[in-house]
């Protein structure tokens, strides 16, 4: 998802570039939804990575 993220922005990069505002635009607000989805679903999997380790066995 992230690999889309960046995809997007390049486009809105390039589209800037070239004066096309409307595509440069839409692109960036996607690349932005994707992103922050990215960042959601990153920190869920961190906190549930967190809660289910184990403690090392006491020898």
């Amino acid at each position: 998802m992230l690999y889309w993220a960046l995809v997007f922005l390049v486009i809105a990069l390039v589209a800037g570039l070239f004066g096309f505002g409307g595509i440069a635009s839409t692109a960036a607000g996607i690349a932005q939804v994707l992103f922050f989805i990215f960042l959601v679903v990153f920190v869920i999997a961190l906190v549930m990575g967190m809660m289910s380790r184990r403690q090392p066995p006491l020898v």
